[in-house]
């Protein structure tokens, strides 16, 4: 078997720490099984992602929205699973980083990192933007459409965010609680609210069909595929807690469990929230308020305060969903420093803090940079988003998809063994591997098709750049590069001797 971590409950696996390297290694058990899924939770960003995304949703799909989460919503669950098992086999800061490159290629497994890294830093300047939206329609309405403003605001934001995260996993995980706490509070009185209004009153939209959940409005030419690319922007941040599995409680256990019961618990009000808003509100007044949809909802559900209740809720989960990305984004660049595929700087840790915070600074330094450049990329705060969402979904397909390939393979002798492997290990992940590959391939298809040359290029072009640092560092990351397969623990590899005692009774 390999070598394990100097951590007690790491499994076969791990990467390897001497005790003169711990000044150098994570805090571990910073974060509790509990704040694991308020992580998770945080990660996919509730009120961000329906303030941000709905009105992309919809545009896209039509009544065909709900559908689209939903049939998006359950191969993501059978990728959640494929982190688990695989966070069980290698606890790892670098999650899909480290598994895909032990269980298929490291050179696959480097571009699902790099695609994480990517995606999270584009991912930077449209997570930010509906916070600036909102602040600026909150206490200067009349500049609702003024993008550099907004996206100064949502710097600024950001930078709040960023300093508060240098200062560890402690401080992050126990603001994430009060965040997340009070974000899913409002949620969710909303939540009732909106069930009561749109079946006791008049509403400007059509009246709910169960056929919403079908295929029925997902026909079209590339209606289906732009859908579900946006459904999976919508998920995605819940494996945050796979790249903190390094400091978390059990993270072996805990970090997986934690994705599976965030992915469930988001889609829940995903799809509450955009029916809601499909029901009670007009096409064109989503249309034309695609970065602050949530805020129009809250006044057309409780006029005067609850637009204003509901912007609190999104600046909550931006802030919150910026500081999951900032670490999933940072562990990842800190596992791949310690590995040296990418300068070994990266790999190190403030002594104080014991976050990465170099990688942190350098990441910082480059979103304000993108932030500068938003508004070259589209006239207005919807063309921005739109763009953005659009090419972080082709990079989440393709590293999740590479995610649900790895663990069947390494789980491949023993999927047979009960029908529970067979499902959860094999056939779960394999459906969601194959759902997010033929997105990927699909999306790009569909994009050069409809001249959206902006979107491969953010896409596919910046996962192909990963081609640079592979070159670059290659043999100073030989380790990396010398694949060392994923081994089973002793209870489930069908090769391992079997546990018997054999001894004679007499003599025992």
């Amino acid at each position: 078997m390999t070598q394990t971590s100097s951590r007690p409950d790491a499994p076969q696996g791990a990467p390897l720490q001497t005790p003169g390297e711990q000044q150098h290694a994570l805090k571990a058990d910073g974060v509790s099984a509990a704040g694991s899924i308020v992580m998770a939770v945080a990660g996919s960003a509730p009120a961000y992602s329906i303030a941000a995304t709905t009105a992309t949703l919809v545009g896209a799909a039509a009544l065909g929205a709900p559908a689209a989460l939903l049939w998006c919503g359950i191969p993501m669950l059978g990728i959640a699973w494929a982190f688990l098992y695989l966070g069980r086999l290698d606890v790892n800061a670098g999650a899909a980083y480290s598994w895909v490159a032990r269980a298929l290629h490291p050179i696959l497994g480097f571009l699902s990192g790099w695609a994480l890294v990517i995606s999270a830093t584009i991912f930077m300047v449209a997570g930010a933007l509906p916070a600036g939206a909102m602040t600026v329609t909150l206490f200067a309405p009349d500049q609702a459409g003024n993008v550099p403003l907004i996206t100064g605001v949502g710097a600024l934001w950001f930078l709040v965010m960023a300093a508060c995260v240098l200062f560890g996993v402690h401080v992050t995980a126990r603001a994430q609680w009060i965040m997340s706490v009070i974000e899913v509070g409002i949620l969710i009185l909303f939540a009732v609210l909106m069930i009561v209004r749109a079946s006791t009153s008049a509403h400007a939209g059509p009246s709910f069909s169960w056929d919403w959940l079908g295929f029925q409005h997902l026909t079209g030419q590339g209606v289906f595929v732009s859908a579900a690319l946006i459904a999976a922007f919508y998920f995605w941040g819940w494996d945050v807690a796979a790249n903190l599995n390094e400091e978390t409680k059990d993270g072996h256990k805990n970090a997986g469990s934690a994705g599976i019961i965030g992915v469930i618990i988001v889609f829940l009000l995903f799809e509450i929230f955009t029916i809601a808003t499909m029901v009670i509100l007009p096409a064109k007044t989503i249309e034309n308020n695609s970065a602050n949809v949530l805020s129009v909802l809250g006044d057309a559900v409780w006029p005067g305060i609850g637009g204003k209740i509901l912007v609190i809720a999104v600046a909550l989960s931006t802030v919150a969903t910026l500081e999951t990305t900032l670490i999933q984004v940072t562990r990842t660049l800190f596992s791949m420093g310690r590995d040296h595929t990418i300068p070994k700087v990266f790999g190190t840790i403030h002594r104080r803090w014991r976050t990465p915070a170099f990688a942190t600074l350098i990441v910082v330094g480059v979103s304000i940079v993108l932030f500068l450049g938003a508004n070259l990329i589209g006239k207005t705060v919807g063309d921005i988003m739109t763009n953005a969402i659009a090419s972080i979904g082709i990079q989440i397909a393709f590293y999740y998809t590479l995610a649900g390939v790895a663990v069947v393979v390494a789980y491949r002798r023993v999927l047979l063994k009960s029908a529970k492997n067979f499902l959860l290990i094999g056939l779960w992940p394999a459906v969601g591997a194959i759902f997010m590959g033929v997105i990927f391939v699909l999306g790009i298809v569909q994009n050069f098709q409809d001249d959206a040359i902006v979107v491969n290029v953010l896409g596919l072009g910046l996962i192909v750049l990963g081609v640079v640092p592979i070159l670059l560092f290659y043999r100073k990351a030989r380790e990396y590069y010398t694949r060392r397969p994923l081994e089973l623990p002793e209870e489930l590899d069908v090769a391992a001797p079997p546990n018997i005692d054999d001894r004679d009774p007499a003599a025992r």
